[in-house]
């Protein structure tokens, strides 16, 4: 029996990115990280973008096609 709690490396760097995303939006009192200033040239939120891709591909190398 599958548990969908259970989250590969991946998925659980994911989850970790999305709550210091979530947290840092929560001190500058946004809902998204569109209206910050930093949104562009953010490290925490190019983490976040690379976390998501590599939820996604697994870790294969290579390119991904949306």
């Amino acid at each position: 029996m599958s548990d969908n709690k259970n989250l590969d490396q991946w998925e659980e760097k994911l989850e970790e990115k999305l709550d210091e995303l979530k947290k840092c939006q929560e001190t500058q009192s946004l809902s998204s990280c569109n209206p910050c200033e930093k949104f562009f040239d953010c490290e925490l939120r190019k983490k976040y973008v690379l976390a998501v891709y590599e939820s996604m591909s697994k870790g294969a190398g290579g390119g991904f096609e949306f």
